[in-house]
């Protein structure tokens, strides 16, 4: 197996460019209205459908600080499953879902009918920056194969 590079201590400048992004996208989620919980059910469930254990330990320890339960970040992979997750945040986990698998057509229509139901417009737009960023995090991580400690 070939040696992998940390692509955020190789390319530095390239890694601050993201977190900048990132940060913006956080206030955008704010100030449209998201609570924290949201962003962070969102950075989840996409770093669960790409695999990528160095956000999701992150993002899990970010959601229990913002006043997540444990029981929902349990049940978090079969979110439809379930009545745990209020409107609002499955019309986000949609969403973040069709950004991240873009090729299924149909899901994205449906995931945006269902948020035209209970999202404002500057909500959808934060969600999918959210989704978005943590896409690209996500393949930082993988790709440099960060370790969970």
């Amino acid at each position: 197996m070939s040696r992998r590079i940390y692509l955020d201590k190789q390319s530095p400048k390239a890694y601050h460019a993201l977190v900048q992004t990132s940060e913006a996208v956080r206030a955008t989620a704010a100030e449209a209205g998201l609570e924290r919980i949201v962003v962070e059910l969102v950075n989840l469930r996409v770093s669960q459908l790409n695999g990528c254990a160095f956000c999701l330990d992150v993002h899990t320890k970010a959601a229990l600080r913002a006043g997540e339960d444990s029981r929902r970040l349990g049940v978090l992979a079969a979110w439809r499953d379930t009545e745990l997750f209020t409107p609002l945040e499955r019309a986000a986990l949609a969403l973040a879902e069709a950004t991240t698998l873009p090729c299924d057509a149909a899901a994205q229509e449906a995931a945006f009918a269902d948020a035209r139901q209970v999202l404002t417009e500057d909500q959808t737009s934060a969600v999918i920056w959210v989704a978005v960023t943590i896409n690209a995090f996500n393949r930082v991580s993988i790709l440099s194969k960060h370790p969970v400690r």
